[in-house]
């Protein structure tokens, strides 16, 4: 009875399995608006600019017309640069029900321009894909690991056996703050600064008054 009160404020679904999206829907699901369309890229896509197409609102998202299809083999690579720093916290694949759709998804973070060379790296995080229809279900991210993200690159290696690939929406969910550049540039001063100034200090202790 009593003791049931506390502990539902907070939720966490970290099972590593793909959770329903949440009440919340299109609001969460914002980070599209955040891309830096002009410098987007999509390798291997079969239509030039269709790759963008597959970014976009929530509510949008069972748009049919609007997709991306891979060109030579089963492989996309997406190159998305954000307008500022992004912690990102979930990840939506939609498809079709058949042998087109992702079977597996590698998430890159801040390693811009990546090609396909690239992605013999070790991504920062793997998920085995669900045949996603309807864009319910929501693939969670490690968010300590997507705390400051300002490029992300997303690989799909494989699909479920047919030629091509293809993709109808991919929704990010997750905070945007603009990124503040010269931040950056201070520390990287006071980084450097720091052993000229204990040097001065040694040589020259009469120099600090106490006003």
């Amino acid at each position: 009875g009593a003791g049931m009160a506390h502990g539902h404020g907070r939720c966490c679904c970290c099972c590593g399995e793909a959770a329903a999206v949440g009440g919340d829907g299109g609001a969460a699901w914002g980070l599209y608006l955040r891309i830096d369309r002009q410098r987007l890229q999509c390798l291997n896509e079969r239509r030039e600019g269709s790759g963008a197409l597959v970014f976009r609102a929530w509510e949008e998202r069972g748009d049919r017309t609007q997709f991306v299809e891979s060109d030579d083999d089963e492989e996309l690579l997406f190159n998305i640069p954000f307008t500022g720093n992004v912690k990102l916290k979930g990840v939506i694949v939609m498809g079709e029900d058949d042998g087109t759709h992702p079977a597996e998804m590698r998430l890159f973070k801040n390693i811009p321009h990546m090609s396909f060379d690239d992605t013999a790296r070790e991504p920062d995080q793997t998920f085995s894909l669900n045949r996603d229809l309807t864009g319910e279900l929501e693939y969670p991210t490690k968010i300590a690991r997507f705390s400051s993200v300002s490029h992300l690159s997303i690989h799909f290696p494989k699909n479920f056996g047919a030629e091509t690939t293809k993709i109808f929406y991919i929704g990010l969910k997750g905070e945007w703050t603009e990124a503040h550049r010269h931040e950056v540039t201070i520390c990287n001063y006071e980084a450097s600064a720091n052993p000229a100034d204990h040097k001065l200090e040694q040589i020259t202790p009469q120099t600090h008054f106490i006003s």
